[in-house]
């Protein structure tokens, strides 16, 4: 969110309405880590430098991203987001809960933009943000629709098919389960869930994982 006074640039960044300022050092060698960890077409790497540099440009006056990972930010968030495509080569319809900056959501939208039939749905209820995702969608070129709304608001009025549902750092599991099956709420019986889940390292962190998750059906609880 922007705040009362203008924050200072980080390097590597570039000043809204000028031109594109030379990456810095430590910025040209995270992208080509992040490259080098999730190698993309031409095409798609052009997608995403016009991403990120208007994700930059935004990053001045509103708070996308941690501060503290825009040196990283290839790696930390464009590769970390990437790194799903290998776990659902087939999908074509993704959800992306709270998108905030773009990630996962944009950043895999933009390597599907040559697939027949793709498409990313980006929930993100910040109006701001929701802005920002909507200019990076029309830069990128990206198959891709904005949703300003709350996750519950989403579920309840979406009529498609979700092939994948992705949501990264955005609440607790069983939160997520509950925000994404409403109606669970309603019946004190219905407090649990059942599902195929696996648990893989991330190649991006080595401390980190990301939780895939099948089958998930909500189960009876009873007193």
């Amino acid at each position: 969110m922007s705040g009362s006074r203008r924050p200072r640039s980080d390097p590597g960044q570039r000043s809204r309405g000028s031109g594109r300022s030379k990456p810095t050092a430590p910025a040209t060698a995270d992208r080509a880590r992040a490259l080098a960890l999730t190698p993309v077409s031409r095409e798609t790497l052009e997608r995403l430098d016009r991403f990120v540099a208007l994700l930059l440009t935004w990053q001045q006056t509103t708070n996308l991203v941690a501060p503290s990972t825009v040196l990283h930010l290839w790696t930390r968030h464009i590769a970390d987001s990437l790194q799903l495509l290998e776990f659902v080569p087939g999908a074509q319809i993704w959800v992306d809960l709270g998108t905030g900056g773009g990630f996962p959501g944009l950043a895999v939208a933009c390597a599907l933009a040559q697939k027949p039939g793709a498409h990313v749905h980006l929930i993100e209820s910040n109006n701001k943000k929701a802005a920002f995702l909507r200019e990076a969608q029309r830069v990128a070129a990206a198959p891709a629709t904005v949703h300003a709304t709350r996750i519950e608001e989403f579920v309840t009025s979406f009529e498609g098919r979700a092939d994948v549902v992705t949501a990264r750092a955005v609440a607790p599991l069983k939160s997520l389960l509950d925000q994404c099956f409403p109606e669970a709420r309603e019946s004190a019986a219905m407090q649990g869930w059942t599902m195929a889940a696996t648990l893989v390292p991330s190649r991006i962190e080595p401390a980190g994982h990301i939780v895939v998750i099948r089958d998930v059906e909500r189960r009876n609880i009873r007193p």
